[in-house]
């Protein structure tokens, strides 16, 4: 079993860090809670960080190479142990009396038909044709794994970005990093924020040094309500909406990364057993990405379901000309 510990502010935020760097969901994995944490004075000074460890679960598809590459050692090992003795004997017996009957058979059917020998050899290539058609066994299982990362590398490539050192000021980019500056400088923190845009003029404003995870929050949510409040900054006066994209510490990025990969691997659990695959409830801007992931993956489908804050994602296989 692999296991691995991850630290929070709280338990909770242990435990969805390490299931976000990791790629995995909570059934996938066993929880122990090492350290409980604490707040310290005022949620600030003194503050000790939660700590768990998380253990994969044993027959879940979330063990790595390694793992399963050594239970496929053992378990054949212990199997060819076990029945070989006592199957053996039954197979060859069954071998000789086939050898017995087959020439009886022979020559039962030379007795009562010497005459039409000539005209079955040359009906035999004919009927055994057919047994050396074998294009099922050739279709390899791991196309739709690479078609889903093909679609991975495309959805991160997607953003071509432009660095902006010094934006024009009374821009959105410049009204942005103002006011995540100002309002972070309110907040008891000395941040750096470094601005870009991409090909359709939407701002992306990336915060460092928050080690703690102060403007990030439970599961991203303070880094959500600062992304809220500057895009409603930003769209204050303009007639087109510009979409606004905060990240701390490289959050998002990672978040995204972790959300590609627990896509695909979902979405090949759904291929394979046939049935529909949960996710839990994410915010829209999670939801966006793994639909993006998914969106051209062969075999499967996606959608939301439930309300706020409980909408979640639902995978489903579907037929398609290659597995129908």
């Amino acid at each position: 079993m692999k296991s691995f510990q991850a630290t929070g502010r709280t338990v909770e935020d242990a435990i969805s860090a390490g299931l976000a760097e990791n790629g995995l969901s909570i059934s996938d994995v066993t929880v122990e809670i090492l350290e409980e944490g604490s707040k310290g004075l005022f949620g600030l000074f003194g503050s000790r960080d939660a700590k768990v460890l998380l253990t994969v679960k044993e027959n879940d598809t979330a063990s790595n190479t390694f793992d399963l590459f050594k239970d496929s050692l053992s378990k054949p090992a212990a199997r060819a142990s076990q029945p070989l003795p006592q199957t053996e004997k039954p197979a060859r017996q069954a071998q000789q009396e086939r050898r017995e009957k087959q020439p009886r058979r022979q020559d039962e059917k030379k007795a009562e038909k010497p005459r039409e020998d000539q005209p079955q050899e040359e009906k035999q290539p004919a009927a055994r044709a057919p047994r050396q058609r074998k294009p099922k066994e050739k279709k390899p299982q791991a196309q739709p794994v690479e078609q889903v990362r093909e679609q991975e590398i495309a959805v991160r490539q997607v953003r071509n970005l432009t660095a902006l050192e010094n934006p024009e000021e009374g821009s959105p980019a410049f009204n942005a990093g103002q006011f995540l500056k100002e309002l972070t400088r309110l907040m008891g923190l000395d941040i750096t924020v470094s601005l870009a845009l991409d090909e359709e003029g939407h701002v992306f404003a990336t915060m460092e040094g928050d080690p703690q995870g102060i403007l990030i929050g439970r599961r991203g949510e303070t880094l959500d309500a600062l992304q809220y409040l500057t895009s409603l900054k930003v769209n204050k006066g303009q007639e087109n909406y510009i979409r606004v994209t905060i990240d701390s510490e490289g959050y998002r990025q990672k978040r995204e990364d972790a959300l590609i990969r627990l896509a695909n691997r979902m979405a090949n659990r759904a291929r394979k057993t046939g049935r529909r695959v949960s996710m839990e409830p994410m915010n829209p801007y999670e939801r966006r990405i793994f639909h993006s992931a998914l969106q051209s993956a062969p075999g499967i489908a996606t959608h939301s379901e439930g309300e706020e804050p409980n909408r979640h994602i639902v995978i489903t296989p579907v037929k398609t000309e290659d597995n129908a």
